[in-house]
């Protein structure tokens, strides 16, 4: 079946679950006397239905107490047995954020390996890689398949919420295979008082922009909700014979009965680029050279790329009695990219002279997802009982076509003109499929008034996967399960401290080895990467502190010697994570934290290789973020901050390497009225010493520049 009739039938489906009331939500509480066996309600909702059902935020407003953890619902964070940060919306604002990787700098857990000015963005979180792929690993509202396949933007984000370590059990197997943790976006949702809020935003070259957000809500009693976020941004960026328009449109419709709530996102955006960035790879045994200045562009001006993205998700919930909930979603999105630009250019020499050949490209991929639960509260005796049961599937298909053109001769400093190529248009041929379908129970038992929490659960995961040959014919075909258990332990000795510990595994797609090895064809068992954990978190009045300590083991495959691929690779990445944010005196906050890992591949086909440090690990990563509201005039706020990254290597062999780098931005906001109109003025500066760095780099061993210097300035008013 194609993935758009899947998409219609898994949205026809929900609406028919809406229809015979088999969605669910609230309880509230019963007889504490009560004995044996004893229903409960209490609070349990299983989707987000508005910003008043997410955690609130903690002081300072910029970082939530809490986040959404899959199908663990919302949850507290001295409640969670995870490492797990929350950015809310004035975050986002705040910092004048445009995507999600602007976001996640400011986290010490998370690194973006995207290239500044570039088409895709990717992750790298506790020193594994998420995004890399044609196939996104952002969650929407808790779900794959449905947040923008190569960028996400913050337009229509209410939250970013960030779950540190594997997290196949509460969302599922990751649809790239990721394990490091889950980036999850909350949904702007309709607001309960109207809002109709217009951002006039402005960043070096020439980049404007303007942002519109409206919410309303009707009915009687107010049961019909919607959030309507647009916006529209162009001009030359930062970076040299470089240009950019973004179109973005996402509205929100929401229902609000006394048992049924249902939501229905919708999401459109356009990304549109001349000479995008792209990242470099770099020639075996030669040194990498220093970074050039950011603002340097090695693309060709005549290059371009569009990708067009469009999604939709339609989730719901209904109180079956006062202790039972029934809860679904349904929805996917659709990715189209065309592209005539530079594909990975490879440095030759430490003079940065670089090789590449531009091609003109095409990829559609197609997302379709849907899932189905039940979840309740019970006591047995004086334990109580969250349970909830889950099934879910998730599908893709990738399309894509490549015409190659003549290789172009450059430099990473001195940037060669060359004349435009004219390639014909690629035909698109199917080349794989995914079904990725799981069953997922879990249970949380509280005793002692919830000071004590064991969180038990376990997924069946089923994956099937169909590559396909020029011909359209399946060359190699992939049929799997896997079996994940999780284990959290939640201990609150006081009131103002959480201890923690969580055993929870990670799936990823079991290879099919390459043609170029003997036993080409064969396929392999899903990889599962074992993660244990041990933290504490402290909550001093205005101010939160977690530290963590953690042990991922990743298996792979590799080619051996005898050119035989089998599963003798592994990755182990163990770490240490301070996180801090609140206010720490009033009017004075603090947000970063301090990440020290030591990556190791402990197993390698290549007995050299063995001992040696991953690709793209840095042995330590800081960041701190600080705000002060002067005294001196009511509503200005002073900000700041630095981030550190460690060096890294590009290749397993630990021959090539980055330098450590530390950036450092400053700015100002003034919140005040203008004819009773809350307005806010914001400016920023990136890159304040105009650092010259190489930012990061992929687990495939391609890196990029940083930003070059970079002015944003932004207003905002309420009408």
């Amino acid at each position: 079946m194609p993935v758009a009739s899947r998409l219609t039938f898994a949205i026809r489906t929900a609406l028919l679950l809406a229809a015979t009331n088999t969605w669910a939500a609230t309880t509230e509480s019963s007889d504490d006397s009560a004995q044996s066996l004893t229903l409960e309600a209490t609070n349990v909702n299983a989707v987000y239905s508005g910003p008043s059902d997410l955690p609130e935020a903690f002081a300072g407003d910029q970082v939530a107490r809490g986040a959404r953890l899959g199908m663990l619902g919302n949850k507290d964070v001295m409640d969670t047995p995870f490492s797990v940060t929350s950015y809310t919306a004035k975050t986002l604002a705040d910092l004048q954020t445009v995507t999600v990787a602007d976001a996640l700098e400011r986290d010490p857990s998370v690194r973006s390996t995207g290239q500044t000015g570039g088409i895709v963005d990717s992750f790298f979180i506790r020193g594994f890689a998420i995004g890399e792929g044609n196939l996104g690993e952002l969650a929407y509202d808790g779900v794959y398949g449905v947040a923008p396949n190569y960028r996400a933007f913050t337009e229509y984000a209410e939250r970013i919420e960030v779950l540190k370590g594997p997290g196949a059990l509460m969302y599922g197997i990751s649809p790239n295979s990721g394990v490091g943790g889950v980036i999850n976006i909350v949904p702007k949702r309709p607001l309960e008082e109207d809002l109709t809020r217009f951002t006039g935003s402005y960043a070096s070259d020439s980049q404007t922009g303007g942002h519109l957000d409206i919410s309303r809500r009707f009915g009687e009693e107010n049961q019909f909700g919607v959030r309507f976020n647009g916006s529209l941004q162009g001009g030359d960026t930062a970076i040299d014979n470089q240009h950019r328009d973004v179109g973005i449109g996402a509205i929100a419709l929401d229902y609000r009965g006394e048992r049924l709530r249902l939501n229905l996102d919708y999401i459109s955006q356009k990304e549109s680029w001349e000479g995008a960035s792209r990242p470099f790879t770099i020639a075996p045994g030669v040194e990498v050279p220093s970074a050039a200045n950011g603002r340097t562009s090695l693309p060709q001006k005549w290059g371009w790329s569009d990708t067009k993205e469009q999604s939709a998700l339609l989730g719901g919930e209904y109180d079956l009695n006062d202790n039972l909930t029934v809860f679904a979603h349904a929805g996917g999105g659709k990715s189209d990219v065309k592209r005539m630009s530079d594909q990975v250019p490879r440095i030759l020499n430490a003079a940065g002279d670089t090789s590449n050949i531009p091609g003109y490209y095409k990829f559609n991929v197609d997302r379709s997802t849907a899932d189905v639960g039940l979840r309740g509260r019970f006591d047995t005796g004086p334990v109580t009982h969250i349970t909830t049961l889950m099934a879910t599937r998730y599908q893709d298909e990738l399309s894509r076509g490549i015409t190659n053109g003549t290789e172009i001769r450059s430099n990473i400093y001195h940037p060669v003109d060359t004349p435009k190529q004219y390639l014909n248009t690629p035909k698109v041929l199917r080349i794989s499929e995914s079904d990725l379908s799981g069953v997922a129970l879990t249970d949380t038992l509280g005793i002692l008034d919830d000071r004590i929490q064991l969180t038990l659960g376990v997924r069946r995961q089923d994956i099937e996967s169909r590559n396909y040959n020029a011909a359209g014919a399946v060359s190699s075909r992939y049929k799997d399960n896997a079996t994940t258990p999780l284990v959290g332990v939640v201990v609150k000795p006081w009131d103002d401290v959480s201890l923690y510990y969580n055993y929870v595994e990670g799936l990823s797609k079991g290879d099919i080895a390459p043609g170029t090895a003997i036993n080409a064809g064969e396929t392999f068992a899903p990889y599962t990467s074992k993660q244990h954990e041990v933290g504490v978190k402290y909550e001093h009045g205005t101010f939160m502190t977690t530290v963590a300590l953690f042990q991922i083991e990743k298996p792979s495959g590799e080619i051996g010697s005898n050119n035989v691929y089998s599963v003798q690779a592994e990755q182990r990445n163990r770490g240490v994570e301070l996180s801090m944010f609140g206010e720490v005196a009033p009017g004075t906050r603090l947000m970063g934290g301090v990440t020290v890992l030591d990556g190791e591949l402990t197993k390698s086909a290549t007995a050299a290789n063995k001992g040696n440090k991953p690709v793209g690990v840095p042995d330590i990563q800081a960041n701190l973020w600080a705000e002060w509201d002067t005294p001196w005039l009511e509503g200005f706020t002073l900000t700041g901050g630095a981030i550190y990254t460690d060096s890294q290597y590009v290749n397993q062999a630990n021959t090539q390497e980055l330098d450590s780098w530390t950036r450092i931005d400053a700015g100002a906001r003034y919140a005040t009225k203008i004819e009773g109109r809350p307005t806010t003025f914001r400016a920023t500066v990136q890159n304040v010493f105009d650092r010259e760095y190489w930012s990061g780099v992929a687990s495939y061993g391609a890196f990029s520049p940083g930003y070059p210097r970079t002015l944003q300035l932004s207003a905002t008013v309420d009408f």
